[in-house]
């Protein structure tokens, strides 16, 4: 018979282990290996059944091991010690602890966080960039708060069937048995409450995973409190439609915002002053906050101004498909009620149309989640600098009438956490070469470039291994679960060789990261594979979504091509991709393989983590690589930008990839000097650890969220709160009457002197402009003149902009001048233009608002 639900019990611990419990419910052991060292001394077998979990290896180690350790005075100096360990690290002063000023406390809202593989409530890599955030924020001192779903089946397991087709299972999660505990208050569970439709409440209760210093809330639906539907909620990451899709962010959004209350007053720990979106999904927990101020006593718009000023929006999709769009009927109906009501029964107080407005489209039927973040966050940014380049054309027409290069959307290039992704042996150098304190932070990274070049290369050869040995072991499971008898699998001992260079690929699998560009010439690709004097072999792995029946034919392509007896010793497909397999990919293999179609990779951190193991990119230029790609730490493989005709784009750069490996990558590795040392790869890799290894942190990345936006976002939401919310109010009515005016506000007429015959660079140009305000005060607005390059089309390029300053009024309209140099040779041009301005915007371009003469 089958159990209907499955729960943990844990050990009953002796005394002198007690800590054991300390140390495998914070997440820190994840990435600590001293920690899981510890767990594994239990019993090293039950440790790899259990899949390194060490909430499930104290429920299943027997009693009498436990007595056994428990009498070693060893292992219990051991434990003791780990424990200090921990409380140290949760105690000490950090580098945000050691700064003058920034945020009380921030919440940071994902739909996914991927922190390790045994909480598996990621799908891929927006999920583990946020796993990562949590643990470097918890290195660096950060006083941050995590908010996300529970989801009860997590993301799907993957096998494939013996054709090759993706199969899906859902696990069913206990959260007694993860490393999690319940948010409650005088021993009862907090229950989280968010009105629905019809009258109904979702219910949610919270759960707690420790990472590190941060806490990570998990709201989970699935409580008896909730009838069937309801519960459902929280099933899975990224399932069911779009009216599933919108009560889930619902419950991550106004429900979230709810839960960090509830944690915050039960902890007696500040409120956040800081609200950080990762994506739009949790975008309405600006409405909630809205709301919250509104029952304080503010308006509606002084309390969008609040939200605003503390609030962060990161974009991760380079294109419009990639973002959480409904139907705005659907929107009315959660938030406007079975009635059409003006005032929302969800949030009493806000306007229905108010909500549906923030996130407008053209099409005012479609509500997009990506606008809601925009409209409420003062400060947005993308996850690349490239990527940062894209978002503000996609976005461009929210700020109409501006360049692209003046759409307030900055960019914070994505990291990755070193102690988590660097195999054991690049740590254990880091610490020799840099201090531990500072591999703690992950700093110093980029002093590995003194370790000798045979003593790198000896641990890439052992790298290697390591991943070889892995490839076998789970292809030959995969192969099983296809159906194949175990006598007929003698061929999977022979897979792979620790000597050949090892090319990985690993990700999700949307058509435009272009999984099976790699088969475009298969006589190609069989031919580098079985190259007598200079093979490769090749890893290939990733999920399609259980929807996405195009992806799932990609990866059947490639399994196909992987099954040929003549080549399956060097390709191989593995299924179930995720944190554990992840590992072993970046550690052992010598080039990191991606080839999206450009610019659609917003980042794409899997290569960040390969270079931290020495692995050199052969990389599109796309996403992070374009900025960090030096010519000497990897190689960048030609693109075809111009063609618009997809199948011939995908020819070209499939040829030009073959090429490279022909010509560049395979003699690089195999060329060898009189010891069998391939010195010039080995200097491409020490190079790659020393430039690298710095600028891919995740410690990098949380340090510029902390200098660029969490700061001026405390900043700002200090200036507007003061005085119960005097600042607020005063911006709220500046926006109010400027977006009243600013129809009225023209620029009349622009006068010119000082150019006489030929002018040259630097000639003093003087320029004179009267302009209708429309009834706003001169303070009210700052007037540019902005010179650039001038095109047969009068467009402007290389633009600077130079302010112009205020000469009093002239016949009912106001006069602003400016003498400055040209900054240009060639056909030059100029215009003057008006925005807005005020002290408590963060640019003049916030509001969206711009006035230019007319043509």
């Amino acid at each position: 018979m089958k159990a209907l639900r499955r729960f943990t019990v844990r050990a009953h611990l002796p005394a002198s282990l007690g800590a054991l419990t300390e140390l495998a419910t914070n997440l820190r052991w994840s990435w600590h290996t001293p920690t899981q060292d510890l767990f594994a001394e239990l019993d090293r077998e039950l440790w790899a059944e259990v899949g390194h979990d060490p909430v499930r290896m104290l429920g299943e180690v027997p009693a009498a091991r436990l007595d056994e350790l428990a009498a070693d005075e060893g292992y219990v100096r051991a434990v003791e010690h780990a424990a200090e360990d921990l409380r140290d690290y949760l105690s000490r002063p950090r580098w945000f602890n050691r700064r003058d000023g920034g945020p009380q406390c921030i919440a940071y809202f994902s739909m996914e966080f991927g922190v390790t593989e045994v909480l598996p409530n990621y799908s891929g890599g927006l999920g583990i960039l946020a796993g990562d955030h949590l643990k470097a924020a918890s290195d660096l001192g950060l006083p941050l708060i995590g908010v996300g779903l529970l989801y009860r089946s997590g993301y799907f397991r993957q096998s494939l069937t013996a054709d090759g087709w993706q199969a899906e299972h859902y696990p069913d999660l206990d959260p007694q048995g993860l490393p999690l505990r319940l948010l409650d208050q005088d021993g009862a569970p907090v229950l989280i409450h968010v009105p629905m439709p019809e009258g109904r409440v979702l219910r949610a209760r919270v759960w707690i995973a420790q990472v590190g210093r941060i806490p990570l809330l998990l709201l989970d639906s699935d409580i008896a409190d909730n009838d069937p539907e309801l519960r459902a909620v929280t099933d899975r990451l990224y399932g069911g439609d779009q009216d599933h899709r919108i009560k889930q962010e619902i419950l991550a959004g106004i429900g979230g915002v709810r839960a960090v209350r509830a944690f915050t007053h039960a902890d007696g720990l500040p409120d956040p002053d800081v609200f950080h979106m990762n994506e739009g999904h949790a975008g309405f927990l600006g409405v909630e906050r809205i709301r919250e101020y509104m029952a304080a006593g503010l308006d509606f718009d002084s309390a969008l101004t609040a939200v605003r000023a503390a609030t962060v929006f990161t974009t991760h999709t380079p294109v419009p498909a990639g973002i959480d769009r409904f139907a705005g009927a659907l929107v009315r109906r959660y938030f406007g009620g079975a009635h059409g009501e003006r005032e929302s029964p969800l949030l009493p107080g806000v306007s229905v149309d108010r909500i549906l407005a923030l996130g407008r489209e053209a099409d005012s039927s479609v509500f997009n989640m990506a606008h809601l973040g925009l409209r409420l966050a003062q400060r947005a940014n993308g996850v690349s600098r490239l990527h940062g380049e894209v978002s503000r054309a996609m976005f461009a027409p929210l700020w109409p009438g501006f360049d692209v290069a003046e759409v307030p959307i900055g960019s914070i290039t994505n990291g990755v956490h070193a102690p988590t992704w660097a195999a054991r042996e690049w740590i254990d150098k880091a610490r020799e070469f840099v201090g531990p304190e500072l591999v703690e932070e992950a700093r110093g990274w980029e002093r590995l470039r003194d370790v000798d070049l045979g003593e790198l290369w000896s641990t890439r050869n052992a790298l290697r291994a390591l991943l070889v040995a892995d490839v076998r072991r789970r292809l030959r499971a995969s192969w099983l679960e296809r159906g194949a008898a175990p006598a007929e699998l003698g061929w999977v001992d022979e897979v792979f060789d620790p000597r050949v260079l090892t090319i990985g690929f690993a990700r999700r699998v949307p058509t435009y990261k272009r999984l099976t560009l790699m088969l475009r010439d298969p006589d190609r690709l069989r031919s580098l594979l079985l190259d007598p004097e200079r093979p490769l072999q090749l890893v290939v792995a990733g999920k399609s979504h259980p929807a996405d029946d195009g992806g799932k034919g990609l990866i059947q392509q490639v399994v196909r091509f992987a099954d040929d007896p003549a080549v399956r010793h060097r390709i191989v497909f593995l299924p179930d991709y995720d944190m554990s397999m992840a590992r072993y990919l970046y550690w052992g293999c010598d080039v990191w393989l991606n080839n999206p179609l450009r610019p659609l990779e917003a980042c794409g951190t899997s290569g960040m983590k390969a270079a931290l193991n020495g692995s050199l990119n052969l990389s599109i230029r796309d996403g992070w690589w374009d900025e960090m790609y030096d010519g000497e730490n990897g190689w960048a493989i030609p693109t075809a930008d111009g063609v618009r005709d997809e199948h011939r784009r995908d020819d070209l750069e499939a040829a030009a990839l073959y090429e490279m490996l022909d010509r560049s990558v395979l003699p690089r590795f195999y060329e060898r000097d009189r010891d069998g040392l391939p010195v010039r790869w080995m200097e491409m890799v020490r190079h790659t650890l020393q430039t690298l290894g710095p600028k891919v942190l995740a410690s990098r990345m949380v340090r510029d969220y902390a200098v660029e936006y969490y700061a001026p976002a405390s900043a700002a939401y200090s200036a507007v709160a003061q005085e119960d919310f005097a600042g607020a109010r005063e911006l709220a009515d500046y926006r109010r009457r400027v977006e009243s005016a600013w129809p009225h506000v023209k620029v009349m007429q622009v006068d010119s002197s000082g150019l006489a015959g030929a002018p040259v660079i630097g000639a003093r140009l003087s320029l004179r402009a009267r302009i209708d305000l429309g009834g706003l005060a001169p303070g009210d607005v700052v007037v540019q003149a902005a010179l650039g390059r001038v095109s047969l089309d009068d467009d402007l390029s290389d633009v600077t902009t130079v302010p112009m300053e205020y000469a009093g009024s002239d016949s009912g309209a106001e006069v602003f001048t400016v003498e400055t140099p040209v900054p240009l040779s060639g056909a030059v041009g100029y215009t003057v233009r008006v925005l807005p301005h005020h002290r408590l915007l963060a640019t003049d371009a916030e509001l969206g608002l711009i006035a230019s003469p007319s043509p």
